[in-house]
């Protein structure tokens, strides 16, 4: 029996798989503990009963994802809103140091995980799936570049993203912690007192009262940059190079942003973007997940299995060894690396995580509290899609 979904229905159904994540999170402390996302929880456990609908020749499900691939854009939109080049230069020269750092971890883990691919006779595609895609980029970036991969012959490679991510998710949540401690208490570091830029949020990181007027000012600014970056994915496309679709939109995002940074014509109203793009993604993860092929799995178990735990063991190693070396090897370095546990493997939300158990033992570290959100939430996502491009196009 086939049950055929609508496009009303499948985002309907995507609705309620959301609400069912966010039910089972709120119950259960070790997934709220590990942040992951009520998408992920919801979309998994129906991938799972399709898996068995399927495999027991019950029910195949059907479903129209045309609103996936629209919510997808809007919420890559949303992140081209927060690329402004004037907050990377309000935050100093640490905080571009680290999205230096950021971005070269970013490649590694794309160099890893094609690396082992090939060692496994498999798509260097695959390889990416494990990469920097779920690592640095998360559940949003493996849900927008997987299909993009399977068009490109890397079959199963959204099972893989999203199944890499939620390890991510965890691993780099039960990391950081460890990282950090063995360097605090090798090094003898005292946390620090000082307070200077780093100790002041930006405007990105304050918490502003909602404007219900800013809500359809913010819809009507994504809209139109979504309209906008239709032309510009045209004319990306006229390269002959490989992109995914929401990349003109992000474009287009930026440059209202920034146009609106220098000139002050204009409000882009951060917070209620950000509200509708949060939206966006969790409707978009939902529809991703519910859609997993978890039977095509089963021949990548063990080569996935490996390059995971390479990604885990390069995540570790650069922490400890690079980020707390080049970013001054004080307290603040120390923090700062075992935030980027959680957020070169899983999402800011989870550096954060990391940070605040880190320095409530141990004392504040401002600094941290300062880079990892703006270099996460603003800039590395923007970055990554780029780095993301050159490899599936060289390879």
């Amino acid at each position: 029996m086939v049950l055929q979904l609508d496009i009303i229905q499948s985002v309907a159904l995507a609705v309620v798989v959301l609400l069912l994540g966010q039910t089972i999170r709120g119950k259960v402390k070790v997934l709220e503990k590990f942040c992951i996302p009520a998408p992920v929880i919801g979309g998994l456990i129906f991938a799972i009963l399709v898996l068995f609908l399927r495999q027991s020749n019950i029910l195949y499900f059907e479903m129209d994802t045309t609103l996936q691939g629209i919510l997808m854009t809007a919420f890559f939109t949303t992140v081209g809103f927060t690329a402004s080049f004037q907050l990377l230069k309000k935050g100093g020269f640490k905080v571009i140091l680290f999205l230096i750092l950021a971005i070269v971890l970013v490649a590694l883990q794309n160099v890893i995980g094609v690396t082992l691919a090939r060692l496994f006779n498999l798509n260097a595609l695959i390889g990416l799936s494990t990469g920097s895609v779920p690592m640095t980029g998360g559940h949003g970036t493996s849900g927008a570049f997987a299909p993009l991969l399977e068009e490109r012959g890397a079959i199963g490679a959204s099972t893989v993203a999203m199944a890499s991510a939620t390890f991510g998710l965890i691993c780099g949540s039960m990391l950081g912690g460890p990282v950090a401690k063995r360097l605090i208490e090798k090094n003898n570091l005292l946390a620090s007192e000082s307070v200077d830029v780093f100790s002041h949020p930006t405007e990105e990181t304050t918490t502003e009262a909602l404007v219900p007027k800013n809500f359809s000012l913010a819809a009507f600014q994504i809209i139109l940059a979504m309209g906008i970056g239709t032309i510009i994915s045209m004319l990306i496309q006229k390269t002959g190079l490989t992109f995914p679709s929401y990349i003109g939109a992000m474009f287009s995002a930026a440059i209202i942003r920034n146009i609106s940074d220098l000139t002050h014509a204009y409000k882009v109203p951060s917070t209620e973007v950000d509200i509708l793009g949060n939206i966006s993604l969790s409707i978009f993860l939902s529809m991703a997940l519910m859609g997993l092929r978890l039977w095509e799995l089963a021949d990548l178990a063990i080569p996935m299995l490996v390059m995971l735990v390479a990604q885990a063991v390069l995540m570790g190693i650069f922490a400890y060894f690079v980020t707390f070396n080049v970013m001054g090897k004080n307290y603040d370095a120390a923090v700062l690396a075992g935030g980027h546990c959680g957020f070169g493997m899983g999402a800011t939300p989870n550096a954060i995580a990391n940070m605040e158990a880190i320095s409530s033992k141990y004392g504040p570290a401002p600094a941290a509290f300062f880079i990892i959100p703006l270099v996460g939430s603003l800039f590395i996502d923007f970055v990554n899609s780029g780095i993301i491009l050159a490899f599936i196009n060289l390879f």
